[in-house]
């Protein structure tokens, strides 16, 4: 089992900035490699970023390219989600999610999740 526990989410204006942490507990030598999705309000949950085990790769969905990164720190088990530039588009809830497995930009291959941060940019 992985526990999965997220913080730092909020409200802000538009083109601010947010940084996100996943705390990582439990198993997680079993399921290191991590990822973000997000859900807007009546939108299906999609994906946002990923970073692997060794943090060398890293994956992004198109709408957050170049404005979003994501990083780890393996000796705190934690895992960010930096966010500048935020736009309306970007509110939603947020979820850190890990895998063991698969494909890193496919919600299917995340087998925990966490509880969710909401996220709300005002324009």
């Amino acid at each position: 089992q992985v526990q999965l526990a997220e913080s730092g989410g909020g409200s802000v204006q538009a083109g601010a900035s947010l940084r996100l942490s996943c705390a990582a507990s439990g198993r997680t030598y079993s399921h290191g490699d991590m990822g973000w999705f997000r859900q807007a309000p009546g939108k299906e949950r999609e994906f946002v970023a990923a970073i692997m085990r060794s943090g060398s790769n890293t994956y992004y969905g198109d709408s957050v390219k170049g404005r979003f990164s994501i990083s780890r720190d393996d000796a705190k088990n934690m895992v960010f989600l930096q966010m500048n530039n935020l736009k309306p588009e970007d509110t939603a809830v947020y979820y850190c999610a890990a895998r063991r497995i698969g494909n890193p930009i496919a919600m299917r291959s995340y087998d925990y999740w966490g509880q969710g941060t909401r996220v709300i940019v005002s324009s």
